[in-house]
C-alpha cells in the first residue's frame, strides 16, 4: 500500500492567490481530525531588539491507521526563518537552507520520482504562513519545531513583537513565553492583541524589573474553548508585546561583541522641524468607490494634524493634473479649511499620469525652499502609469533628476493591483520607502498611520560615522522622525575597541549638530546576537539595493546576498529550505514569499488543466493493478477510473499514450488506493462537471471560502460584461478547450477593440490601428475616445471610464489562447455577463465521504477539492476549487450568458 503524499507547489508566492482561504479549511480539518495537539509552545527571546522565536508543536495520531498531520503557523513578514525540524520515532529531520536553484533542482528530481512535496507560504498584511505535513503511523507522535528571527522596528515610540498562535484546537499543554533583556533598561511594557482581552486576559502574566521583562500566556482548556475568537475550535489570534527602552544618551546605545557592533540611535528632546509636504493623490477611475472615499477621509484627518508652521500642497491626478494651489501655503486654519473642502470634492475618473504628478510635486517643493525645514513628497496611487510617460524606467530617471536627493519620496501603493515593485524602486532611489495600503475597511487609518510616522521630523541629513569600523550597514539617512530609530551595525577593525570611535552628524533647524561618544556609551557584551543583527540588516538592505541595480552590479550584489543568506541560514528570496521527510520519501521546499494578490473580489477564470505538465510520457497501466482516482488525458478529459482490480475492462476514453505526467508546477495528490507509482494523480471529482472539450472557469468566493469551478463547452460565444446603457460591452468566443480565441470590446457608439491570438485591432470611427502581441515596443499607449489601450508583450491593458480590463495572451505547450482579467468594474448594479457576477457565498458542511456546500437557495455535494489553472495570472498557476455545475456557480442557466454574435 503506497503511503499518502501531498504535492504542493514550490513556487514561492503561489498561495498568495488563495492563502486567505486556508484558515476556515484548517479550522474544519482540525476540529474533525483524529489527531491531538497535546503540547503547543511559543518561546520568544528578545535582546537588543532582536527577537528569536521558536514554535514547538507536539501531535499524536489517535487513529488506528496512518494519517497525514499538518503543521500550519503564521510568522511576521519581516522575519527570516532560520531553522525547521521534525522529530519522529527517535529521529530528527532538519531543514537545510540552499540556494534557490539548487533547492529547485533537488525538488524537481524528487518530483520526477513521484516522491516529493513542497511548501508554499502566503502573505497577509503583517504575517506570512508556514505550512507542511507528514504522514504519521497509527498511535505515533511527531514534533514540529520552527525558528524565525527578526529585528524589531521602532515606530511611534515603541517596539512591537507580534506572536500569532493558531493550534486551532484546545491544547492541554499550551503556552507562550516571552523574555526581553535590554541593556538600556525597559521604560515601559504592555501586552495587547486579541489574545489579551476577554476571558483570556487572566491568562496573561507580566513581570518587569529594570532591564528585563517576562510575559507568559497560559490559558486553560476552558478558556481556549470560550474565548471570543475561538468558537470552540481553539486559539487563533495575536499576542502583541509593546515596549520601549530608556534613552539617557544622545548618541544612543552601542553594544559590541566578538568584533561586531550594533548602534541604536534615537535621540529625544530635540526641537521639531517644520515641514513642507506635498500630497499627490491618484483620482483615476480605478480609485472609484471605497478607495477614493477612504483617501478623502484620511486626507482630512491629516490636514487637521498639520502644525501651523508647516507648509503644504495638494495635487490630484488622473490623465491630467489638478491643483488646489500652485505653490506651497502655510497650514493656518483658513488654508486648512479650504484644503479640506478641496479634498471632499475629489472625484475619480480617467487614466494615471504618475510621471507629471511626481515632477510637479518635486517642482513645488524645489520652488519653495525654507531654511530649517524638512521637505517630504508623498505619492498615493493604486495603478500602473497609463497616461503621459508610461515607461517605468523613464519615470524613475525623470524623478531622480527632479529630486536630486533633496528630499525623500514616499510611495503608498493602494491594494494588490498596484505595480508595487515600481513604487518600491522609485522610493528607494529617492531616500524614501514604499508601503502597501491594504484596501480594507481601515485603509483610511493605515494612510493616517503612515503620515503620523513622518509627521514630526527632528533631524535631516543624518550621517553615521564610525572610525575603526568596517563592513557597515547603511550610514546615511535623509531624515530622522520622532518616535523612530536608526540602527547601524558593522564590524570593529581588528576587534580593537580602543580605536573604535562613533559619532553622528546631522542638521536640526538649519544648525549642524554632532553627537559624539560619551563615557560608557559603548558597552561590551557577550551577546552572540550582535553578529546576527549585522547579518540581518545587511541582507535586508542588500535585497533593497538589488532592486535599484542591473547588469553586473546587480549580479555581484545578488551573489553577496546569497552568500550571507546561506552563511546565517536565512530563508530569503534567494534561498529555499529543503526538508527531507521521514524514510526519505519526500522532499519539501520552503521559499520566502513576495508580495502578491489575495483572492480577487471580482470574477476570475481558470483554464482547463489538460496541459499543466511541462513533459509528457507514456504510462502503461498494468492490468493487474487496481484503479481509482482521476487522470487527465491529452484531449482535456478528466475521467474517473474505477475497477475491481482485475483490469479486465478497456478504457477507451483515456488513451494510455495520452496521459500527462505532471511537473513540479502543479498540485497533485496520491491516495493510498493508487497503485501506479509513476503517476501523480489529482483527487477524484465529478466527471460530469468537466466533460470533453470543456473549458474550466473559476468563480471566486468570499474569503475564507475557496473558489468554485465549472466547465463551459468550447466554441461558445459568451457575454462577459455588458452595461444596459450600451456604452460598454465585452464578448468572447471560446476555443475548443483552452480559453478564448477572440475577445471583442465595444465602447461608445463607434469604438471596437478586437483581440484574437494573432493581432490586436483598435477601431474608432474611421480610424484603425493594429498591434501585435509580441515583438513590438516594450509598452505602447493609444487613447481613442474614452478608451486608453496599453500593449505590452503578451498583455493588453484597457481602461474605459471606470472599467479596467487586462487581456492576457497565453502560450502553453504550443497552444495560444486569450484570457480576460478584470481589475476594476464599473459601479453599475444592473451590469450583466459572467464578469459582472459577484463572489459566491456559501458554507461548508463536512461529511465522512463528501462535503456539502450550502448556498442561500440550494445545497450541493462535492467529493473533493481539485486544482485548476488560474489563467488570470501570468504565467497561469493552479489554485484549489470546488467543482460544481455552471448553474450553481453563476446562479443562472448557461443560456443566460450565451450570445449569437461576438
Amino acid at each position: 500500500m503506497m503511503k499518502r503524499t501531498v504535492l504542493y507547489i514550490s513556487i514561492f508566492g503561489l498561495l498568495l492567490a488563495f492563502g486567505t482561504t486556508q484558515p476556515k479549511l484548517m479550522t474544519d480539518q482540525f476540529v474533525q481530525a483524529d489527531w491531538e495537539i497535546y503540547s503547543f509552545h511559543i518561546n520568544s527571546t528578545v535582546t537588543s531588539r532582536y527577537a528569536t522565536t521558536v514554535i514547538n508543536s507536539r501531535v499524536a495520531n489517535r487513529k488506528d491507521e496512518s494519517q497525514e498531520i499538518e503543521f500550519h503557523v503564521r510568522i511576521p513578514k519581516n522575519a527570516f526563518i532560520t531553522k525547521f525540524r521534525m522529530f519522529m520515532e527517535g529521529q530528527v529531520y532538519d531543514g537545510v537552507v540552499k540556494a534557490k536553484e539548487e533547492a529547485k533542482k533537488q525538488y524537481t528530481e524528487a518530483v520526477s520520482r513521484g516522491e516529493s512535496a513542497g511548501i508554499v507560504s502566503s502573505v497577509g498584511r503583517t504575517l506570512e504562513e508556514f505550512k507542511t505535513s507528514v504522514t504519521v503511523a497509527a498511535h505515533k507522535k511527531v514534533t514540529f519545531e520552527l525558528t524565525y528571527e527578526e529585528l524589531l522596528k521602532r515606530t511611534l515610540g515603541k517596539y512591537e513583537l507580534q506572536i500569532h498562535a493558531r493550534p486551532m484546537q484546545p491544547v492541554k499543554d499550551f503556552g507562550v513565553d516571552v523574555h526581553i533583556d535590554e541593556k538600556a533598561g525597559i521604560s515601559f511594557i504592555d501586552v495587547k492583541g486579541g489574545l489579551s482581552t476577554g476571558v483570556l486576559a487572566n491568562a496573561v502574566t507580566k513581570t518587569h524589573v529594570d532591564k528585563q521583562a517576562s510575559i507568559s500566556f497560559n490559558p486553560s482548556v476552558d478558556q481556549q474553548k470560550t474565548c471570543e475568537s475561538c468558537g470552540g475550535a481553539g486559539i487563533n489570534g495575536d499576542l502583541v508585546i509593546v515596549y520601549d527602552v530608556n534613552r539617557s544618551r544622545s548618541l544612543g546605545d552601542i553594544e559590541t561583541s566578538n568584533g561586531y557592533f550594533v548602534h541604536h540611535f534615537a535621540p529625544s528632546h530635540l526641537p521639531r522641524i517644520p515641514k513642507n509636504v506635498v500630497f499627490l493623490i491618484d483620482k483615476s477611475g480605478s480609485m472609484h468607490g471605497k478607495k477614493i472615499e477612504q483617501t478623502r477621509t484620511a486626507l482630512i484627518h491629516i490636514l487637521n494634524d498639520l502644525a501651523e508652521d508647516d507648509f503644504f500642497g495638494l495635487i490630484t491626478f488622473d490623465h491630467s493634473l489638478a491643483y488646489w494651489k500652485r505653490e506651497l501655503v502655510q497650514a493656518n486654519s483658513q488654508n486648512v479649511d479650504q484644503a479640506k473642502q478641496f479634498a471632499q470634492n475629489i472625484m475619480d475618473r480617467g487614466g494615471t499620469n504618475i510621471n507629471d504628478a511626481l515632477l510637479d510635486g518635486s517642482r513645488m517643493l524645489n520652488d519653495n525652499p525654507r531654511k530649517g525645514s524638512a521637505s517630504i513628497l508623498i505619492l498615493l496611487t493604486d495603478g500602473d502609469p497609463t497616461s503621459g510617460v508610461t515607461k517605468p524606467e523613464q519615470i524613475q530617471s525623470n524623478v531622480m533628476e527632479a529630486i536630486q536627493d533633496k528630499f525623500p519620496l514616499y510611495c503608498l501603493g493602494f491594494g494588490f493591483d498596484v505595480n508595487f515593485k515600481f513604487l518600491e524602486k522609485l522610493s528607494l532611489q529617492n531616500n524614501g520607502i514604499a508601503r502597501r495600503i491594504y484596501a480594507d475597511s481601515d485603509a483610511d487609518l493605515q494612510l493616517k498611520g503612515f503620515y503620523d510616522e513622518v509627521a514630526n521630523p527632528l533631524l535631516t541629513d543624518v550621517t553615521m560615522i564610525y572610525d575603526g569600523g568596517a563592513n557597515l550597514t547603511q550610514t546615511n539617512f535623509s531624515q530622522y522622525y520622532s518616535g523612530s530609530e536608526i540602527v547601524v551595525a558593522g564590524q570593529i577593525t581588528d576587534n580593537n575597541i580602543d580605536t573604535f570611535s562613533p559619532r553622528v552628524v546631522a542638521i536640526s533647524r538649519n544648525v549642524s549638530i554632532v553627537f559624539s561618544e560619551e563615557k560608557g556609551t559603548t558597552e561590551l557584551t557577550d551577546d552572540s546576537n550582535i553578529q546576527r543583527v549585522w547579518a540581518y540588516l545587511t541582507v535586508k538592505q542588500l535585497l533593497q539595493k538589488e532592486l535599484q541595480l542591473s547588469g553586473a552590479e546587480k549580479e555581484k550584489l545578488k551573489n553577496e546576498t546569497l552568500r550571507l543568506s546561506l552563511k546565517y541560514n536565512f530563508v530569503t528570496p534567494l534561498t529555499s529550505m529543503v526538508v527531507t521527510k521521514p524514510t526519505k520519501e519526500t522532499t519539501e521546499v520552503l521559499d520566502k514569499p513576495i508580495e502578491g494578490p489575495p483572492p480577487r473580489g471580482g470574477f476570475t477564470f481558470g483554464s482547463n488543466s489538460r496541459n499543466v505538465g511541462s513533459t509528457s510520457q507514456k504510462v502503461g497501466l498494468r492490468r493487474s493493478q487496481p484503479r481509482a482516482g482521476v487522470i487527465f488525458s491529452r484531449p482535456g478529459v478528466a475521467s474517473t477510473l474505477a475497477g475491481s482490480g482485475r483490469g479486465s475492462q478497456a478504457l477507451p476514453w483515456v488513451p494510455q499514450d495520452h496521459i500527462s505526467f505532471f511537473s513540479p508546477n502543479f498540485h497533485a495528490e496520491v491516495r493510498p488506493t493508487f497503485a501506479v507509482p509513476e503517476l501523480l494523480l489529482l483527487p477524484t471529482y465529478l466527471p460530469s462537471v468537466f466533460a470533453k472539450n470543456h473549458t474550466q472557469f473559476l468563480h471566486p468566493a468570499e474569503a475564507p471560502a475557496i473558489s468554485l469551478c465549472f466547465g463551459i463547452p468550447g466554441e461558445t460565444i459568451l457575454r462577459l460584461f455588458h452595461l444596459p446603457t450600451g456604452e460598454l460591452s465585452v464578448n468572447g468566443e471560446l476555443d475548443t478547450t483552452k480559453g478564448f480565441k477572440t475577445i471583442v470590446v465595444h465602447f461608445e457608439t463607434n469604438g471596437t477593440i478586437t483581440l484574437d491570438t494573432g493581432d490586436i485591432t483598435i477601431e474608432y470611427g474611421q480610424q484603425e490601428q493594429k498591434r501585435s502581441w509580441y515583438g513590438g515596443p516594450p509598452q505602447e499607449t493609444t487613447t481613442v475616445g474614452s478608451a486608453t489601450v496599453i500593449t505590452r508583450n503578451g498583455e493588453v491593458d484597457i481602461t474605459i471610464g471606470e472599467m479596467h480590463l487586462i487581456i492576457l495572451h497565453h502560450r502553453i505547450s504550443g497552444d495560444q489562447y486569450l484570457w480576460p482579467v478584470v481589475k476594476q468594474k464599473p459601479s453599475h448594479d444592473n451590469a450583466e455577463g459572467i464578469l459582472a457576477q459577484k463572489p459566491a457565498v456559501y458554507e461548508e458542511e463536512h461529511q465522512p465521504s463528501f462535503t456539502r456546500l450550502k448556498f442561500n437557495n440550494q445545497e450541493v455535494n462535492v467529493v473533493s477539492k481539485i486544482y485548476v489553472l488560474d489563467n488570470s495570472l501570468s504565467p497561469p498557476m493552479p489554485i484549489p476549487c470546488w467543482p460544481v455545475s455552471t448553474q450553481t456557480a453563476l446562479h443562472a442557466p448557461l443560456g443566460n450568458f450565451v450570445i449569437n454574435s461576438i
